[in-house]
């Protein structure tokens, strides 16, 4: 027993006819709509025909086909021609044609052909030789009495792409962004070229003896295929733009599923991160409050030794008043953070004027100045134009920052407020000639909680949230806040404050 074995290529047969136009290069998706197309004027214009196809495996690929099988009356014969590998594993596989047809009588079986009757479809299986030139094609030949047509596309070999990449890939109802292959196509109206291609394959057919060569006659000889007509054309070309259109409806859809998806995860990924971080703020705010009270703790435990001097129970009652003032610090800070959101969110922005706050508060923290010996002073133009702040808010920025300046700031040393317009915002400038930032901490310095390791040795009793709340209070009004510092060299913190858009009324 033999295969069947075509020597003619197809796709090469076509490529080389007077009426063939240039090759296109097209994705299985393209090929399989042209497919359906051509399929759907058979169905819709109940067309008598004679169809020969090889396509890849799996139902999609076969569904528009058996939609045109199953017109009894109207479908004249389909052959279906498969590759050895298609259907079985190679150990199981016949040496012969595999057909499924009813109209094909299984009396008639000859060694070379084994027929197989299958009710309701009027398909016959052709299995190819393992060599055969049409191994690595894929066809769809229509005879019918309106029209002829030959859709022929050849697979490279330089391509990566395997038989069931095409069923997997390429089924219309899927989406991936895995490779894709392409198709070398011809499709061709043309009722010689037609001609040709059926008797490539009939004179294969002739090769051997066997009942599906004069099945394959008599329905050939039934249909008398006329030249193709205007309306054909017209009616291929409206179901091909039907195709195109719900392609790209689906295809939108799917981008927009995609594009949605792509949102839900962000959010998730940010309520995740902010989860995450709340955790850790919770944690990293209970090691904040523990270190003080176990220091006052311990003070409060020495201070009932009954051998204890008046000297050491002095230190001791210092350092409880010093951690007592660092634990109100936080709590404070805490509470501030915590409802900055809140305030945010009903906060009415007002127009306020630098001259009207910041002497203020300058005049507040002289005596602590003073009390160091370090001299702070300030210059705040009248004509600086409004800001767009809150009172509240403005003052909290005011109060942070001169106090971290005098606190850094060694006896002798000098803090000074400057104000000027700068574009649309007004710049506020806090100078000191304090202790500095090293440069490798300065990135860190508006984190919550986070301390300079020099400040730390020589200040205990700072929560580690000023910077912190004032950062997030010029995020709330539009502004924002930088610094220049070196260790050892003193820091300038710059603050842009937003210039006020709306009217500002008379007092």
């Amino acid at each position: 027993m033999s295969s069947l074995v075509v020597e003619t290529s197809l796709y090469t047969l076509v490529a080389d006819s007077a009426a063939s136009p240039s090759a296109l290069q097209m994705s299985p998706i393209t090929f399989k709509s042209l497919m359906n197309s051509l399929l759907d004027v058979l169905v819709e214009q109940q067309l008598p025909a004679l169809i020969w196809a090889k396509l890849p495996r799996g139902e999609a690929w076969q569904a528009e086909l058996e939609r045109y099988m199953k017109l009894g009356d109207v479908a004249q014969g389909t052959y279906l021609f498969k590759n050895q590998r298609d259907d079985v594993p190679e150990e199981a596989l016949p040496t012969t044609h595999k057909p499924m047809s009813e109209s094909v009588d299984s009396t008639q079986e000859s060694p070379e052909c084994k027929l197989h009757s299958k009710p309701d479809s009027t398909a016959v299986s052709v299995q190819l030789a393992a060599d055969s030139p049409l191994r690595r094609e894929y066809f769809l030949i229509i005879w019918s009495t309106q029209f002829c047509g030959v859709l022929v596309a050849h697979r490279s070999k330089n391509g990566a792409t395997s038989k069931d990449e095409l069923q997997t890939t390429f089924i219309p109802d899927e989406e991936t962004t895995e490779k894709r292959p392409s198709l070398m196509t011809f499709l061709v109206l043309d009722q010689a070229t037609t001609r040709r291609a059926v008797g490539a394959l009939h004179r294969s057919m002739e090769a051997i003896s066997s009942p599906l060569n004069k099945s394959w006659e008599a329905a050939i000889a039934k249909i008398q295929p006329a030249q193709v007509s205007s309306p054909m054309i017209e009616q291929f070309l409206i179901r091909q733009v039907q195709r195109q259109e719900d392609l790209w409806q689906r295809g939108t859809s799917y981008r927009r599923q995609a594009e949605l998806a792509n949102l839900l995860q962000l959010q998730n990924e940010e309520l995740v991160s902010a989860i995450r971080l709340k955790d850790e703020f919770v944690h990293t705010v209970g090691q904040e409050l523990r270190t003080p009270l176990t220091t006052m703790k311990t003070a409060i435990t020495l201070l009932n030794s009954p051998t204890l001097k008046p000297p050491q129970r002095q230190r001791y009652m210092d350092l409880l008043v010093k951690e007592c003032d660092r634990q109100t610090a936080l709590i404070s800070s805490l509470l501030d953070l915590v409802s900055l959101d809140q305030m945010a969110d009903q906060a009415i922005i007002q127009a306020l004027q630098l001259i009207d706050i910041v002497p203020g508060v300058v005049s507040t923290y002289q005596p602590l100045a003073e009390e160091k010996g370090v001299r702070l002073a300030y210059t705040v133009p009248e004509n600086l134009p409004a800001i767009a702040c809150l009172n509240t808010w403005l003052k909290q920025i005011v109060i942070h920052l001169l106090r971290n300046g005098i606190k850094f700031t060694p006896r002798g040393g000098q803090v000074w407020v400057r104000a000027k317009q700068q574009d649309d915002f007004v710049q506020l400038e806090f100078k000191d000639t304090g202790i500095g930032i090293p440069a490798n901490e300065i990135s860190k310095i508006f984190d919550r909680f986070y301390r300079v390791r020099q400040a730390v040795e020589t200040e205990t009793n700072g929560a580690g949230l000023g910077l912190t709340v004032v950062q997030q209070l010029l995020i709330h009004c539009g502004g924002s806040i930088s610094v220049r510092s070196r260790a050892g060299e003193g820091s300038v913190f710059t603050v842009l404050l937003p210039i006020y858009k709306g009217t500002v009324e008379p007092d």
